[in-house]
């Protein structure tokens, strides 16, 4: 039996609000390290964000296990960037009673 294939270069990123230069702030997400995982798609519907109707895809992203507390492990809110591409994390638990791997849930919008 063959395991999990990660073969996906992702990025986790987390925003964070950053100084503008002139006494304000702003948003900007930062890269907190790679990750290797296997993207594997869900479901999909229409929507409307920021900037009008996207499609919105759900998938699930297999990494491996990172202990709960660690900067590494992914959060909801966060995202993983896979070039262009960009999955919104909604839920992060362990897949296996060991933890080794961890299922996240995720979101993809594209404007369509």
């Amino acid at each position: 039996m063959s395991g999990p294939r990660l073969t996906s270069k992702l990025v986790l990123e987390r925003l964070e609000s950053v100084p503008d230069g002139a006494g304000g702030m702003h948003e900007s997400w930062v890269a907190l390290g790679v990750l290797w995982g296997e993207v594997k798609p869900r479901s999909g519907r229409e929507g409307v964000g920021e900037a009008g109707q996207v499609s919105v895809t759900g998938f699930r992203v297999l990494v491996r296990g990172v202990p709960q507390g660690q900067s590494a492990r992914p959060l909801p809110e966060q995202r993983f960037r896979d070039g262009a591409r960009v999955f919104r994390i909604n839920s992060v638990t362990e897949a296996d009673p060991g933890g080794r791997f961890l299922t996240c849930l995720c979101d993809e919008e594209v404007a369509t």
